[in-house]
């Protein structure tokens, strides 16, 4: 069995992606890696360089012309995708803000192998965890999405969809996967409250297109409050993968959140009750078949 992990990037330094987190975790279930780095504004491409060689880089100019809707995402993502060699059996996708725990290794090896030679299985899909604040508290809203495919099988048949958050097959069907016993540790919302700021501004851009000037206008000066994103949140009381240590002690803004579920709506907190008690969660999104 062969793994290929993949991933793009660009000014994950500028905007404080734990991008070499992200790669170093990936790397023991992967042969080799191949990033797709876009030109950036920063160092990225040098401190990408220096994790490992198993690290292939792709040097990409983006399509300022697809931003609208986060479509560049996903050209990037493809980019690398059919960088990978065809000897390859698994594509194991991370974006930059995204970690695997170490103690998911072998759970994630076991899948790969289990469901290696059952051609109707598509790829895996992951549970997720999204840290919100600081690296003490899980976000609990019920629009987080509680899974994403990551792995998918080394077939160019298969795309990235829409803003690259998951996966299709051609020419526009659901790709067929199997849960696994596994999370993505998400910390896209626990960075520097600036560098936040600047990838929403950028974000606000990219989805946005031409009707974006005015709001970036009014915001290009803000620097991110987490205190006053009346977040609802819940304390993440188990460890964090080995590879995060020296980030986390290394966070230095304060976060004091409210109270847990105090800003959900009613709404919210019915959907969350017969989704735990149930395993319905009512109006989820789901870009997969499970089977």
């Amino acid at each position: 069995m062969k793994v290929c992990g993949f991933s793009f990037l660009r000014n994950a330094v500028k905007y404080d992606f734990p991008f070499e987190e992200s790669l170093r975790s990936l790397l023991p279930l992967c042969d080799e890696v191949i990033v797709a780095v876009g030109k950036s504004d920063d160092e990225t491409l040098e401190r990408i360089k220096s994790i490992d060689t198993k690290i292939k880089i792709l040097e990409t100019s983006w399509d300022e012309s697809q931003k609208e809707g986060g479509r560049v995402y996903a050209l990037e993502t493809d980019k690398a995708f059919h960088a990978i060699p065809s000897a390859y059996d698994w594509a194991f996708y991370l974006q930059g803000d995204e970690v695997i725990h170490e103690k998911y290794y072998p759970a994630i090896r076991h899948s790969m192998q289990e469901y290696l030679n059952q051609p109707k299985v598509d790829g895996l899909l992951f549970n997720y965890k999204h840290f919100f604040g600081s690296y003490d508290y899980v976000g609990a809203k019920y629009s987080w999405y509680r899974r994403e495919i990551r792995i998918v099988r080394n077939n160019k048949n298969i795309f990235s969809y829409r803003d690259a958050q998951g996966f299709r097959k051609k020419p526009n069907e659901k790709l067929r996967v199997k849960l696994i016993d596994a999370f993505i540790y998400h910390y896209g919302w626990v960075r520097n409250p600036a560098a936040l700021q600047q990838k929403i501004n950028a974000n606000i851009s990219i989805y946005q297109g031409n009707n974006a000037e005015a709001q970036l206008k009014e915001m290009s000066k803000a620097i991110y409050d987490y205190d006053t994103a009346n977040e609802p949140v819940e304390p993440f009381t188990e460890t964090h993968p080995a590879v995060m240590q020296k980030r986390i002690l290394q966070q230095n803004w304060p976060f004091e959140p409210n109270n847990n579920f105090k800003y959900a709506s009613a709404k919210d907190k019915l959907k969350r009750i017969v989704g735990k008690y149930t395993g319905w969660y009512i109006g989820e999104y789901k870009n997969y078949k499970k089977i």
